[in-house]
C-alpha cells in the first residue's frame, strides 16, 4: 500500500508562536522606549532654552562690539519671553522657570530685567538660572569681557 502525503514536510516559514513572540518583544521595546523618551523631554527643553538664552547673549555682545553701541536684552519674566530690544522675542518654554541674579541687587524672579552689553566688550555681571522639574542650569556672564558660559 502506498502512502500519499499531501503536505510537504520541508516547508519554509515561521510558525504562529514565533510570530507572536517577535511581536510581543517589539511591543515591549516600543513601550519602554516611549517611557524613556517621555522622561527625558524636560531635560531636552531645558537644554534648548539654555542654548537660546546663551545664543541671544552672544548675539547682543557681538552686535554691541560691531555696531559700537550698547545692546540690551530684556527678560520679561511675567510674560515669559526675552530678546534683544528692538529685535525678535523668544518664548521661555512651559515647564522652565527662569531667575536672574544680580551681584548687588540679588535674585529677581518676577517683572522685567534688562542686561546690557557694552561696545567695550563688558556687561553687567548677571547670573541666569533656568530650572525644570529636576535640573537647573546656570549661565554666568563675565562682567569684564561680557562672555556668557554655562556652568
Amino acid at each position: 500500500m502506498k502512502i500519499i502525503r499531501s503536505a510537504n514536510l520541508n516547508m519554509h516559514g515561521f510558525t504562529l508562536i514565533e510570530i507572536i513572540i517577535v511581536l510581543s518583544l517589539m511591543v515591549l521595546v516600543l513601550g519602554l522606549s516611549t517611557v524613556f523618551y517621555a522622561n527625558s523631554l524636560p531635560k531636552f527643553r531645558l537644554n534648548a532654552a539654555t542654548r537660546d538664552v546663551i545664543a541671544e547673549m552672544r548675539k547682543a555682545r557681538a552686535l554691541a562690539r560691531i555696531q559700537n553701541e550698547k545692546q540690551t536684552i530684556l527678560f520679561n519674566l511675567d510674560k515669559r519671553h526675552f530678546g534683544i530690544m528692538g529685535g525678535k522675542l523668544h518664548e521661555i518654554p512651559q515647564g522652565i522657570s527662569i531667575r536672574l541674579v544680580h551681584p548687588l541687587a540679588g535674585e529677581v524672579s518676577k517683572g522685567s530685567v534688562s542686561i546690557s552689553f557694552y561696545p567695550t566688550g563688558g556687561s553687567e555681571g548677571y547670573t541666569v538660572k533656568l530650572s525644570s522639574e529636576r535640573r537647573t542650569q546656570t549661565i554666568k556672564i563675565d562682567p569684564v569681557v561680557g562672555a556668557a558660559a554655562v556652568q
